[in-house]
């Protein structure tokens, strides 16, 4: 059977190689000192879909993303990898929005798409850890919902069989289609670029990217209309402005707090048992472990 697949990713910010210009004064990451990747979780769900895409004949795999016109660089990733297009939503109104005016946004926009059999996203984002966006993904879309999936096993018969993890194991779950399904980092990472779709799409561009005059390969553009990548602002997914951005975004921050980052320390130890001790009851102390 043939699929239509919607994969939900998000360039975040680079926080596993901190430094000590991460932070700004107010506390707040500082995403113009961090370079901006395709966010770890949201390749594994990519790498599920792409297979899906390779057991299943005829099958789309699009990416959604959510952000500033550089987020299309997200979308040239998946489109090196495999998928087949992408869409970037993008607009000053979705500025500002927590985890449920973004679900809202995207639920639009899943919606505009139309008869999507799976959407499919990471567990969580690096610079926010909430894992909230994909249940309420589903919830808003009136969908079923598989969490911390490690593996599709299969798809057929207008159901979904995937192996998802949980405390103490695993465990197989069959479900229904349409559903939404968010990936766990232990699934199989995302396979590298291919050559022949790099020099494909390496051109790709939403309009807000390119520029108003003097557009390189104008005509390449004219002929190839897969390299314009499909770019929607709130008019075109038909969304609330009340329910987008900071308007649509009941979280309140009640206060903040700088992070300090100080010196590396070392502590070098012998082999005797009262230094491995001592070491481990510091550790247990501080709440580095137990």
């Amino acid at each position: 059977m043939s699929l239509k697949i919607v994969v939900l990713a998000k360039q975040v910010p680079d926080t596993r190689n901190v430094g000590k210009d991460a932070m700004t004064p107010e506390g707040t990451v500082n995403r113009a000192a961090l370079p901006a990747i395709f966010n770890p979780e949201d390749l594994n769900a990519l790498e599920q879909a792409l297979r899906l895409k390779d057991q299943n004949p005829g099958s789309t795999v699009s990416v959604l993303t959510m952000g500033p016109p550089r987020a299309t660089e997200i979308i040239r990733e998946g489109l090196y990898r495999g998928a087949d297009n992408g869409y970037l939503l993008t607009d000053r109104a979705f500025g500002g929005a927590d985890t449920l005016a973004t679900s809202y946004a995207l639920s639009m926009a899943i919606r505009k798409i139309g008869d999507v059999d799976i959407v499919i996203g990471g567990r969580q984002a690096i610079d926010g850890d909430t894992a909230q966006v994909g249940p309420q993904v589903a919830q808003k879309l009136g969908l079923d919902q598989v969490t911390y999936v490690e593996e599709i096993l299969k798809c057929g018969d207008g159901k979904v069989t995937v192996k998802r993890h949980i405390d103490g194991g695993v465990e197989t779950v069959e479900a229904p289609l349409p559903i939404v399904l968010t990936v766990n980092g232990s699934a199989a990472p995302c396979r590298p670029r291919n050559a022949k779709l790099v020099m494909k799409y390496k051109r790709a561009m939403a309009p807000m990217e390119m520029p108003a005059e003097g557009l390189p390969y104008a005509e390449e553009y004219q002929k190839k209309t897969y390299l314009t990548v499909t770019q929607w602002g709130t008019a075109d997914v038909d969304a609330d402005l009340a329910q987008c951005g900071l308007s649509g975004s009941p979280t309140k921050v009640k206060a903040v707090q700088n992070i300090v980052f100080k010196a590396k320390e070392s502590k070098t130890l012998t082999a005797s048992d009262a230094d491995v001790e001592g070491m481990i009851q510091e550790l247990l102390a501080n709440h580095t472990i137990g």
